[in-house]
């Protein structure tokens, strides 16, 4: 048996190795969320339960295409399409939704979020009782990964997808829990996204304990485009991979690569991109845990700062009247928006590196951050933008 090494121990080699005494103000990083990240962790007070996913195995969705029909078990769809047979479809487009027809040997699940959240937030139950009469497996979606691609903070994702819970279980009842699909935007922000996953099961869980129920939420996770740029296609790929691995070890049920060509590049850039889901799902088979990341003290610590940060800015958007009134009022948009600035402004400085943008740059800045963002507005920005 290996004998322990106590924390001074370590601290005391590391102090040698820095040759300072201050190893924690060299060590210790910032970062935009406000969360204290430990240098090193060798404990941890509670570790939490393993947190289940709803699939048994990650579903890998590609955009459809008829040549990868045979070979593709799950597909994103904007578009009707005849004939296929033992899929998971999800629908991404409400009028298709409307008149879809359902094939027995399918499954269906919707991606339709019924919130208009670039303008008013205002939720449209017309919408919503049409998807509910659909009888898919999975009825409606909550969105924010337009909020991430905004530049909202990984707590004021969270909030909103609670929010947005909570007024969706007001007009339809608690019975939608289970029907849902919360769908998310994965940053680059590894372990901290890795986190977020599992943060996210555990304040939606806490939710529908207010209603006597035990539930854990589908979660149907995406590439981000916040962190791509226009000229580096090889570091999108690098990058998408990194945020599929991510979602898959924070225990997503469902996951999908926008195309790494910004755009659009076409075929072969989206088969590309899905392709990245299958190296990782079977080289690395690490699609088919529920929890990946458990026992991992530095992501369980993370993981408890960031669900109970995101609890406590969800009870302070219900404080403020519900997620539609504070989109209403422009309070929401106006706390993405000093948010995504404050993270154009660490990308303006170098404090956030980016590969080919801020660092070894092709070309300087040619936009100030103020120019890029709208304080009314939920609206994708790219921070490689500035340097485009």
């Amino acid at each position: 048996m290996f004998n322990k090494t106590s924390r001074e121990d370590w601290e005391t080699k590391v102090q040698q190795q820095l040759k300072t005494d201050d190893i924690y103000s060299v060590l210790m990083k910032d970062n935009l969320e406000g969360l204290t990240v430990q240098p090193y962790e060798d404990e941890v007070a509670v570790l939490l339960p393993n947190l289940p996913k709803v699939e048994e195995a990650t579903q890998l969705v590609a955009a459809y295409d008829s040549l990868a029909d045979e070979n593709t078990f799950a597909f994103l769809l904007d578009r009707n399409v005849e004939d296929l047979l033992e899929k998971t479809l999800f629908i991404n487009n409400a009028e298709l939704a409307e008149h879809i027809s359902l094939e027995e040997s399918n499954r269906y699940l919707s991606l339709i979020d019924v919130f208009s959240d670039e303008t008013d937030g205002e939720l449209n139950v017309e919408l919503g009782r049409a998807l509910i009469e659909k009888d898919f497996e999975r009825m409606i979606a909550v969105d924010v990964a337009l909020h991430q691609n905004s530049g909202a903070s990984i707590i004021q994702q969270l909030g909103a997808a609670l929010a947005k819970t909570k007024e969706l279980t007001e007009e339809f009842g608690p019975e939608i829990l289970n029907k849902m699909i919360i769908r998310i935007a994965v940053g680059g922000n590894y372990f901290f996204e890795v986190a977020k996953i599992r943060a996210l099961k555990i304040v939606f869980n806490t939710f529908s304990k207010e209603f006597n129920l035990n539930e854990i939420p589908y979660i149907f996770a995406e590439t981000s485009f916040r962190n791509k740029s226009l000229h580096d296609p090889e570091n999108n790929l690098i990058r998408s991979t990194l945020e599929l691995s991510a979602a898959m070890i924070g225990g997503a049920d469902a996951v999908y690569s926008n195309d790494y060509l910004l755009g659009g590049g076409g075929r072969l850039s989206q088969e590309i991109s899905f392709k990245q889901q299958i190296v990782l799902a079977y080289e690395s088979i690490i699609n088919v845990f529920d929890d990946a990341a458990n026992g991992s003290y530095a992501v369980e610590d993370l993981t408890r700062q960031i669900a109970g940060k995101a609890w406590d800015y969800f009870l302070e958007i219900e404080e403020k009247g519900g997620y539609c009134a504070v989109l209403r009022n422009k309070t929401y948009q106006k706390q993405v928006y000093d948010h995504a600035l404050e993270e154009q402004h660490w990308a303006a400085e170098g404090k956030l590196k980016i590969v080919g943008a801020n660092l070894y740059p092709l070309r300087p800045a040619t936009k100030k951050a103020e120019q890029m963002y709208d304080a009314e507005l939920l609206r994708p920005v790219r921070l490689a933008e500035m340097f485009e």
